[in-house]
């Protein structure tokens, strides 16, 4: 309990603390000496369950995360295509030479145009 500290050791400790205390003293040191650890472990182990309580909590949220995960996208079911996140998806999937076409007509017509209004 006391490391290497022997019964002998104790015992010059007793009588040292003894004499400069008083005996009168001494019982009311103890008294409150050991009061003192009694807190101090009471604190510590509160510390200690609130720390494990906080990663158990920590640990439940990550697993109903991945639980809650979106499934992948073959089992979804079928989007609004008028959404512009779905049209955006739609010209990165190979659409993007049906939109390219008018954009490249109206270059070209933007182009014509634009000398005649310049002059």
């Amino acid at each position: 309990m006391f490391g290497s500290i022997g019964m002998s050791e104790l015992l010059i400790i007793f009588v040292i603390a003894l004499i400069v205390f008083g005996p009168r003293k001494l019982p009311e040191l103890g008294r409150s000496l050991g009061k003192s650890l009694g807190e101090f472990k009471r604190a510590s182990n509160d510390l200690r369950n609130t720390l494990e309580e906080e990663i158990n909590v920590e640990d439940q949220a990550r697993k109903t995360e991945q639980s809650t995960a979106p499934e992948p996208a073959a089992s979804m079911p079928p989007e609004d295509p008028d959404r512009e996140d779905v049209q955006h998806l739609g010209t990165q999937a190979g659409h993007e030479s049906n939109k390219a076409a008018p954009t490249t007509a109206n270059a070209d017509s933007t182009s014509d145009q634009a000398p005649t209004t310049a002059v």
